[in-house]
């Protein structure tokens, strides 16, 4: 078993993006979380996310950057909100059953999460980022999107980068 969820909550340099992989602790997942966890590079280290200090979630979740962080200011926004607002997604998840408490043991989730490097608000980049992850778990257990609305939706390529011609928001 394993599950990918993807999602996006916000619209300006606070936004947040998210990926989650759930999945086996001896599985492929496990792997890949042990793997991120021991091969840290410049700006990319991996964390494991804690609820508040010595407190690590459960399943235990590997918050990925997906952006260099190298700037005080941008690294404190990581390891501050954005992780507080993973754990609370994380643990939001689990209360309402999309991660199934009993099986926590079992699990590692890797977290990847954009903060834009221009983010300024911490209330906001928390709150981005609680939900983004929520969202990303529920969109993983729910196999969502579905095959049939992507190739329905194949020609109206918008994100918070580029526009296709012809598609409006």
């Amino acid at each position: 078993m394993s599950q990918i969820g993807e999602a996006a909550v916000g619209s300006d340099a606070n936004a947040a993006h998210v990926n989650t992989i759930l999945g086996h602790r001896s599985g492929p997942v496990g792997t890949a979380w042990m793997t991120a966890l021991a091969t840290p590079s410049a700006g990319h280290a991996s964390f494991v996310a804690c609820l508040r200090p010595n407190m690590a979630l459960q399943p235990p979740t590997l918050v990925v950057s997906k952006a260099t962080t190298t700037e005080p200011a941008h690294q404190h926004l990581l390891w501050g909100a954005g992780q507080a607002g993973v754990a609370s997604g994380v643990l939001r998840a689990v209360a309402e059953g999309i991660v199934a408490a009993a099986e926590v043991d079992d699990l590692v989730l890797i977290c990847a999460l954009w903060i834009n490097p221009e983010a300024n608000d911490a209330d906001k980049v928390y709150a981005n980022n609680a939900e983004a992850t929520y969202l990303s778990l529920r969109n993983g257990a729910r196999g969502f999107p579905a095959v049939q609305d992507l190739l329905a939706s194949r020609h109206e390529g918008v994100n918070g980068y580029f526009t296709a011609s012809g598609v409006t928001q």
